[in-house]
């Protein structure tokens, strides 16, 4: 899917893109990045594509999603970690 057929997806679903990254617990930085990209991964595209049906259907997919209790992943690279108190 196009990114720009996921826009089109998420005004259907009358969500937006840092509504609906902040509802599936990913980045918003992440999801704009499929803008360069030119399309998005078919994952993204489906979750975008059933908020769209489920919203067309009178189904209120927010709570649905809400109530799976999901968790944002964090990175555990080294980065600017915090060092270690014993060294």
């Amino acid at each position: 899917m196009s990114f720009i057929e996921f826009k089109k997806m998420l005004l259907d679903a009358e969500i937006s893109l840092p509504k609906f990254s902040k509802l599936i617990k990913v980045s918003e930085k992440n999801i704009q990045s499929y803008k360069k990209k030119g399309e998005v991964p078919n994952t993204i595209a489906t979750i975008a594509t059933c908020f769209a049906a489920m919203h067309e259907s009178g189904l209120d997919y927010r709570t649905v999603i809400g109530e799976l209790g999901l968790e944002a992943k964090t990175k555990k690279g080294a980065g600017f970690a915090k060092k270690n108190s014993e060294e």
